[in-house]
C-alpha cells in the first residue's frame, strides 16, 4: 500500500475551493444539544414529509452482490450486478475486499471526531468558498430549508488535491486511518467498475482508466436525534453526481431511504457489507442503461446516526458523456461535458431530488 505525506500537502489550492462553498448556518449538533425537546426552528421543518409514502416491508429486496464471485466473472453474479445497476441503482456488496480492521478504525475515529467540543471541531471549519471541511453543504440562499445534520467533507484523491489543514489531527490516528480507508475503497471501486464495463459491453481497461486517477470525496455525516424526527430531514432527497458511492453505517441507527416507483424504501444494511449506489456520472456514461436513484437520510427521535460516504468520480478533465461503444445502435440521451464543469454545477446549487 502506498502512503502519502499526511502532514504536509499541496492541497492548499483544493478544487473544492474553486467550485464555491456553502453559506454558513448554525451547527446542528449544538442546536440539538441545547434545545433537545423543542420544536426545531422553522428553517428545518419539512411539511412535505407527512404526505410521502414509506414502504417498510420492502427493504430486503435491495440486491446483495458478492465481490468474490464478480472477481471470478461468475455468470450468475455478473447478471445479478447488471440487474441491480439497471433496476435499483443500489446494492449491498459483500466480500468486498476492504480490510475489516481499517473500516472499524475509520468508524471509531469518525465517532471520536464528532464527540469533540464544537470549538475543537471548528478548527477544521470550511474556508470561505470551499465545500471541504467541517460544516454543511448545498446551502445557497438565506431562506432555503436546512438539513438536520453536520458533516466533515474531505478530498483524499488525487493526493495532489488534499487540503491537509482540514484533515483532523484529533483523534491523532485520524489522518493515517483516512489514508488507508481511502486507498481500500478506491481499489474496491475500480474492481466494481471493471465488472460493470464487462456487463455494458465496453472495454474494461479503458473504462477503469478514466477513474484510476480520479476524484474521491469522503463525506462523514452526523445526524443528531430529534424528538420531532417526523418533521425534519437529515439529508435532502438527491442523487449523487459521482460515478460510484460506497457507504458504510458507523453505528446501528438506520436512516437511508431510496425512492423507487415514487415511494421511499428504507435500507436495512447487511452486516459487513458496503452499500453501493450508481451516481449520475455512470448513468450518463452508460447512456441511461444504469440508473442513479434519488435517496435521502431520515433522523431518529432518540439516537444519533453516523455514516461515511465515499464518492468516486473520474479525472477532472474527463469528458462525461455516453460512451461511444454504446452509441453504435442508439442515439445519445445526454450531453457531454467535462467532469469538472459537471461537478461545479452540482455543488453550487441546493439539493432538490434527482440531479438532472
Amino acid at each position: 500500500m502506498v502512503y502519502y505525506n499526511l502532514r504536509e500537502g499541496r492541497g492548499e489550492m483544493s478544487t473544492g475551493e474553486e467550485f464555491g462553498g456553502s453559506l454558513p448556518v448554525p451547527n446542528v449538533q449544538a442546536l440539538a444539544a441545547n434545545h433537545s425537546g423543542d420544536i426545531p426552528p422553522l428553517r428545518y421543518l419539512r411539511r412535505e414529509l407527512h404526505s410521502e409514502e414509506v414502504l417498510l416491508d420492502e427493504s430486503l429486496l435491495i440486491p446483495t452482490i458478492d465481490m468474490r464471485k464478480l472477481m471470478l466473472d461468475d455468470d450468475d453474479e455478473m447478471e445479478k450486478l447488471h440487474f441491480a445497476c439497471k433496476d435499483w441503482g443500489f446494492f449491498q456488496l459483500i466480500n468486498h475486499g476492504a480490510e475489516d480492521e481499517v473500516i472499524e478504525k475509520m468508524k471509531m475515529d469518525v465517532q471520536e471526531f464528532f464527540k469533540l467540543p464544537l470549538e475543537k471541531k471548528k478548527v477544521y471549519a470550511q474556508p470561505p468558498n470551499s465545500i471541504e471541511g467541517y460544516g454543511q453543504a448545498f446551502v445557497v440562499s438565506e431562506d432555503q430549508k436546512l438539513d438536520w445534520g453536520d458533516m466533515l467533507f474531505l478530498v483524499p484523491l488525487p493526493p495532489s488535491q488534499r487540503s491537509m489543514r482540514l484533515w483532523p489531527e484529533n483523534p491523532t490516528s485520524f489522518r493515517e486511518t483516512l489514508d488507508k480507508y481511502s486507498s481500500d475503497l478506491h481499489r474496491v471501486s475500480l474492481n466494481l467498475l471493471k465488472s460493470m464495463a464487462k456487463n455494458l459491453g465496453v472495454n474494461p481497461n479503458m473504462f477503469v482508466s478514466m477513474f484510476q486517477d480520479g476524484r474521491q470525496g469522503i463525506r462523514m455525516n452526523y445526524y443528531p436525534p430529534c424528538v420531532h424526527a417526523d418533521k425534519v430531514i437529515g439529508l435532502t432527497p438527491h442523487s449523487d453526481a459521482s460515478g460510484l458511492t460506497l457507504l458504510i453505517q458507523v453505528n446501528e441507527v438506520q436512516g437511508l431511504q431510496i425512492k423507487k416507483n415514487g415511494k421511499w424504501i428504507p435500507i436495512k444494511p447487511v452486516p459487513d457489507a458496503l452499500l453501493v449506489n450508481i451516481g449520475d456520472t455512470i448513468e450518463i456514461m452508460s447512456n441511461g442503461e444504469y440508473k442513479s436513484m434519488e435517496h435521502r437520510a431520515v433522523v431518529n427521535s432518540e439516537k444519533e446516526r453516523l455514516s461515511i460516504a465515499a464518492f468516486h468520480g473520474p479525472n477532472y478533465m474527463t469528458m462525461v458523456g455516453p460512451l461511444p461503444d454504446l452509441l453504435k445502435e442508439n442515439s445519445a440521451k445526454y450531453k457531454t461535458t467535462s467532469y469538472e464543469d459537471f461537478l461545479r454545477t452540482f455543488v453550487t446549487r441546493k439539493l432538490d431530488g434527482k440531479s438532472f
